[in-house]
């Protein structure tokens, strides 16, 4: 009887059932499913969705498609197959930040990203079973606008102490073998981990880089341990179907709430201290400057995810969160919208209004991805900002 291959599809699918079924399970045989082609081309289009600037070596999507995406794809497949494969220096580019400072972006040459694509086209659903549902950063059918929502709900039901914790240079001082660890409790596949172990030294002594695309995965794996936790806490304080803590985390940006009734107070230390140690353990350090512990009671408020939050009465004088744009977001914002129409002084403004309810995908250095829902213009990319159209 002849076996009809499975597509990439069906094989992450089988991955995400077996993780999910089997926790403590160890995956084998990997490494010849991150070589096939049909991986190896998935990674390539997911390459090209994304476009971006070439790596150190120069080399172009035109440029990899005039000579042939097959030869290109056959000639990186073969590399990986005889273990050849050596990943080159990515290509450094610094993101102005607010306060003068400068967020240093790795820019992999475009067959670095096809194969951190197929490795984590492989790694990603394995790996997302076991992931909390308080994480929300990179993941698939995950989104900051649904942390945000969490966290508001998270106010509704009363808990308002909060611990805002902000972790220093996250990205950059992960630590390799930690992350190699990690990995390895799930994947027993030494071709694998080789891989994985170039793609992470090409980039320096420690830390994951920001522009990598198995980054976000490799950042959400290295916390998991934080999210279980939390969970466990929650498990903990459960009574009935109300829990005195939660928690939202996206990336390296992380929240938690705590029941605000005064026999949940030894819950603000308990929860700081074992989440500081979760942190020591991976050496994480926590910026002490940044972090904060706010009471929403006292009228006091906390950023997460480019928004401010804060607790007021609504008109039936019921407590409700309010959630709003952050002013140096809005500032910035305004004044990017100010160039951009100063520019445009000659056209119709009919041209430059969106119709609500529509998704728009742009490659405009403005705004990168766009999308409208109830009259809201929510830009996507670097900036969390939110305006009102009218139609």
């Amino acid at each position: 009887m002849t076996k009809t291959p499975i597509t990439l599809q069906d094989l992450r699918r089988r991955l995400y059932v077996k993780a999910k079924t089997e926790p403590s399970w160890r995956f084998w045989g990997l490494y010849g499913h991150v070589c096939k082609r049909e991986t190896l081309r998935a990674a390539y289009e997911l390459a090209k969705q994304h476009d971006g600037a070439p790596g150190s070596d120069g080399v172009t999507f035109e440029a990899i498609e005039a000579d042939g995406v097959d030869t290109f794809l056959d000639q990186l497949r073969e590399e990986l197959v005889q273990r050849r494969y050596r990943p080159q220096r990515p290509r450094k580019v610094g993101i102005p930040k607010e306060g003068g400072k400068v967020r240093h972006l790795s820019i992999p040459s475009i067959r670095d990203r096809v194969v951190q694509g197929a490795l984590k086209l492989i790694l990603e659903p394995i790996f997302e079973a076991d992931f909390q549902p308080g994480s929300y950063g990179y993941r698939p059918k995950q989104s900051a606008h649904a942390a945000v929502q969490r966290v508001s709900e998270a106010i509704v039901q009363g808990k308002t102490y909060v611990l805002d914790l902000d972790l220093r240079s996250y990205f950059d001082t992960v630590r390799h073998h930690i992350v190699l660890e990690k990995i390895a409790r799930r994947v027993c596949d030494d071709a694998v981990l080789w891989l994985l172990r170039l793609i992470l030294k090409a980039s320096g002594r420690h830390g994951v880089p920001q522009g990598g695309v198995i980054s976000p995965l490799l950042s959400n794996v290295y916390l998991t341990e934080v999210d279980r936790m939390l969970e466990r806490a929650k498990a903990v304080t459960r009574h009935q179907r109300w829990t005195s803590i939660e928690y939202a985390r996206f990336a390296d940006d992380l929240v938690v709430l705590v029941d605000a009734h005064p026999r949940q107070r030894w819950l603000r230390t308990a929860v700081e201290q074992r989440l500081r140690g979760e942190l020591a353990t991976l050496q994480v350090e926590v910026n002490e400057e940044k972090s904060r512990r706010v009471d929403l009671t006292q009228g006091e408020s906390f950023g997460f995810l480019g928004f401010e939050f804060r607790r007021i009465r609504s008109r039936r004088g019921r407590w409700m969160p309010l959630r709003t744009p952050r002013g140096k977001k809005r500032t910035a914002l305004l004044q990017t919208l100010k160039a951009v129409f100063r520019s445009h002084r000659s056209r119709d403004r009919r041209q430059l209004l969106l119709p609500v309810g529509d998704n728009y995908s742009c490659r405009s250095t403005v705004w990168p991805r766009l999308r409208l829902t109830n009259g809201r213009l929510i830009c996507d990319g670097s900036h969390a900002v939110v305006l009102l159209f009218s139609q």
